[in-house]
């Protein structure tokens, strides 16, 4: 593929991309935005490429999984460093509205994050990909990189179990 039809393939999945992003990331935003920097600069640079075995998005957000997991591994690793070798570094920060603080405004939003944050994370993974991404099961399945017949088992058990939750009186 060439660089401006992936640049305008990026473009045109972003915003779902960096939603993707944040669910890898425990929905830490600094951390998603690097995720995604690096995901481009791979696919862009060529490190990463589409070879056209599914659809452009779903082969993204498997890129953006495996980057994402790198960069936690990378953060393990560097909790081991001393202080003293990250002096100097600056913390950047954006001025736009955080969209998430915007999105979980509402008590019904925040329940539904409480619940999902008490689900497994392959069922969470599945739920956000098929629910926030329209992906379907096999496509959840590719990106995550288990069958479909694993994908549309966390699926189920997924649903069911936030079913549960949301349906359950919260306790004080």
């Amino acid at each position: 593929m060439r660089r401006i039809d992936l640049e305008a393939q990026l473009e045109q999945h972003h915003e779902a991309a960096f939603g993707w992003a944040l669910s890898c990331c425990d929905r830490d935003r600094p951390m998603a935005e690097d995720v995604l920097q690096a995901t481009y600069l791979k696919v862009l640079d060529g490190r990463a490429v589409f070879r056209e075995r599914s659809s452009f998005k779903t082969w993204l957000f498997a890129v953006i999984r495996r980057t994402a997991a790198e960069q936690r591994r990378r953060r393990a690793i560097l909790r081991f460093v001393p202080l003293a070798r990250l002096e100097g570094r600056v913390e950047r920060r954006s001025t736009a509205p955080d969209p998430e603080a915007v999105l979980v405004s509402t008590e019904r939003t925040a329940q539904l994050v409480a619940a999902l944050d008490k689900l497994p994370s392959r069922q969470r993974e599945v739920l956000h990909l098929v629910f926030y991404q329209e992906l379907s099961v096999a496509e959840s399945a590719e990106v995550l990189g288990v069958s479909v017949g694993t994908a549309r088992t966390h699926y189920e058990r997924g649903k069911s179990r936030l079913r549960t939750l949301l349906e359950e009186p919260e306790r004080s």
